[in-house]
């Protein structure tokens, strides 16, 4: 990966860090795009900007872009546990509660001691038997 593409990253780590999210926003699309161009990025790099991205997105309420940018960390990282957890808050959100638990499953796969992870893995079960008790 040339020095270019390495500073373009950290240029929207930066803006996204210090929540200047639009250009955050075009520096991840900028890098990701740059990874494709040259095919020589970095997988824990690339997930990082998909993850990035997808999390501006989600604060945007852009659920269903958000999802598609986690998937996108996922396969470009799939020991990456960040992505699964975050696009498993989406699918609790939108009620998905079979793909919230294998989401939050698999982050705890990957890293027992993801503290937020347990938490939502409990509230998800709790939630999607209180909808079975209620009948729908």
């Amino acid at each position: 990966m040339d020095k270019d593409t390495l500073q373009i990253l950290q240029n929207a780590h930066t803006e996204f860090n210090t929540r200047n999210f639009n250009l955050a926003e075009g520096l991840y699309s900028k890098f990701i795009s740059s990874c494709f161009r040259s095919s020589n990025c970095e997988a824990g790099k690339l997930a990082a900007a998909y993850n990035n991205r997808g999390q501006i997105k989600y604060f945007r309420v852009d659920f269903y872009e958000a999802i598609e940018d986690y998937t996108s960390a996922i396969q470009a990282d799939s020991q990456f546990e960040v992505p699964f957890y975050n696009r498993g808050l989406i699918h609790y959100r939108l009620g998905f509660f079979d793909d919230a638990k294998s989401d939050f499953q698999t982050a705890l796969n990957l890293n027992p001691h993801f503290e937020d992870a347990k938490v939502s893995l409990q509230q998800t079960l709790l939630d999607q038997q209180q909808k079975i008790n209620r009948g729908y």
